[in-house]
């Protein structure tokens, strides 16, 4: 499964569901965009160093962003930009998801409802 940036920062917060959503996973996949996301919203070197501790720990496999996943977030943009506000990082990741043909999950489904080939796993942090 490969999870969006929000599932993290659920779990940093200590968010139990997130947690549990991520212990669970057979298959922790994190796109190279997710991870420099999660690593950009640190306030401090050390908060930094523990957000990639987290992940590091956690044994994420980085997906880096392909030629072919490139291309599907462009085709993406042209068709889901205006009319559902799909944004570059977001149709980048869903582009990853897609292309490797495993669920996203997060708690932002409708940053991802336009694009109708990718399976979201809907996640409730409430």
């Amino acid at each position: 499964m490969l999870f969006d940036t929000d599932i993290f920062i659920w779990a940093q917060r200590g968010n139990a569901g997130a947690a549990k959503l991520l212990n669970q996973a057979s298959l922790r996949l994190i796109s190279a965009i997710s991870w420099m996301e999660f690593l950009q919203g640190a306030r401090s070197a050390a908060e930094f160093r523990l957000s990639k501790k987290f992940l590091l720990d956690l044994g994420f496999e980085t997906v880096p962003v392909t030629e072919e996943t490139s291309h599907r977030a462009m085709v993406y943009i042209e068709q889901f930009a205006l009319s559902h506000g799909v944004t570059a990082t977001d149709a980048l990741i869903a582009a990853t998801a897609v292309e490797l043909q495993v669920p996203l999950a997060t708690s932002n489904s409708k940053h991802f409802k336009a694009i109708p080939s990718l399976e979201l796993k809907a996640f409730n942090p409430r």
